[in-house]
Formats: C-alpha cells, structure tokens, sequence
C-alpha cells in the first residue's frame, strides 16, 4: 500500500465540522477576529490616536467600522486588540460600526435566498482584487471545506447561478460586466459581497478609476467583511442567505 494512502486512514476524516459543530480555534484564528478597544481605556484620546495610525479610514473619533477593516494591526499600539465577538456577516454596512470601538451588537442578517431550499449555486466574480478573496472563496470547494457537502456548489455561468459573489474593489472597466452578470442570474437571487475591498474598498479606498463599495454598482444583500474573511465567514455568509446560517462559534482551545 502505497504511503500516502496509509497515512489518510491514518489521519482520518479532515473535513471540517462547521456548520454542525463549532469551529475549531484554527478555522477562526484570533487574527480574524474584529479588533475591539480595551475597555479599561479611555475610548475618546484612543481612538483619536488610532484615527491617525488607520490607513483605511475605519476607525474615526467616534468608533470603528469593521468593514473598512483591514487587520493591518496598527490600532493595537493604541489598546485595541483582535479577538472581539465573530461578525461574519451584515446585511446593511452601517451594521458593520461599532461606537467607541467596542463589540458590535449582534443583528439579524437578510435571508434572502430562505425560499430556494438546501441548494445554492455561487457564480464569482473578480472585480479587482489582490487575489487573496479569491483563495478563500474557492477554499471552500476543497477537501477541508467542502461546501458540496451542504449542497453549495461553483458554476461557471450566472445563468446557472442563485448567488452571486463579488470580490475586490469594483473598477471601471468591470462595471458593465458586474451589471451583465447580475442581470444574467435567474429570479431569486442575492448579492454576496465579500472582503474589505468590495464593501468599502479597502486599502484602494479613493483611488481613481474605481469605483468602491459595490453597492452603489449592485443590490448587495449581505456583506462578509475581513482582508480577506476566512472560508468560515463566507460560507456562514452563503447559510445565511439560505436561511442556515448559525452563527460562527468557536470550540474551547
């Protein structure tokens, strides 16, 4: 026997567990957590110093807005740190704002897509990215992830598409294409925005010949922030429009 077959029996089913149990430490590393300020600071001279360090405009005097977030860990040297409470998804961006910098509330995301049943079939597209989404999202057709287990499945044209996944930072020339794909895709379908690039437009925000967030180019009706969000986030945002999305929760160390 060959042995690398030997070493699969051995190992034994990788597949992870999410949705049916919690995350494991590693699927959600406390990198990819939401900074959150300690509340022993004072909120006010703190975020003013990390309105200064920011280089996305996230944080401003008032608190922070995680879907500008680009985990780039300058705010820490002004007491916030990574490890707040999992936000995996939103359906408005003003939900994504934490005042003073604290946990955001939880909310209940749009369930767009309730009506299809257990089936969903994601069209992406690329408008602009770093390529880093772009990993996470189709993580999700790997052995680890394997989103055909819950009957999610990449097509590769939106006709055949209920869902459509949007990543980077929406640029001129993929305007119309973005229009023609959404157009493309057979009633009912959903918008699934996904990273800091294409909510807010991430560390290209105001750059010419973009034209950020997706939303003014789309009907977006869940956003999934993170630089780039784990393959758990995206694939609690896509439960989430079918109506099974349960929230990420991580397992004791």
């Amino acid at each position: 026997m060959p042995s690398w077959i030997g070493q699969a029996f051995r190992r034994g089913i990788l597949t992870s567990r999410f949705p049916r149990g919690p995350a494991s430490p590693e699927e959600v590393p406390e990198t990819s957590r939401p900074p959150v300020l300690s509340p022993t600071l004072d909120p006010a001279p703190a975020l003013s110093r990390a309105t200064e360090d920011c280089p996305t405009g996230a944080i401003d005097p008032e608190g922070l807005h995680h879907g500008r977030c680009i985990r780039c860990a300058r705010c820490t040297r002004q007491g916030f740190a990574f490890g707040g409470r999992a936000h995996p998804c939103a359906s408005r961006p003003e939900d994504l704002y934490s005042a003073g910098g604290g946990p955001l509330p939880e909310r209940e995301a749009n369930r767009a897509l309730a009506a299809l049943g257990r089936s969903l079939q994601l069209f992406l597209v690329d408008a602009g990215s770093c390529l880093a989404c772009n990993l996470e999202v189709l993580a999700l057709a790997n052995p680890y992830y394997d989103a055909s287990r819950l009957g999610i499945t990449f097509v590769n044209s939106p006709h055949h598409a209920d869902v459509l996944v949007v990543v980077g930072i929406p640029t001129e020339p993929l305007l119309e294409p973005l229009r023609r794909a959404y157009e493309a895709l057979p009633g009912p379908k959903a918008v699934l925005a996904v990273g800091a690039c294409a909510l807010e437009g991430g560390i290209f925000r105001g750059n010419p010949r973009t034209r950020a967030p997706l939303s003014d180019t789309l009907p977006v009706d869940l956003f999934v922030p993170g630089c780039p969000p784990t393959p758990l986030d995206i694939l609690e945002g896509v439960l989430t429009l079918a109506g099974r999305g349960r929230g990420i929760q991580e397992a004791p160390p």
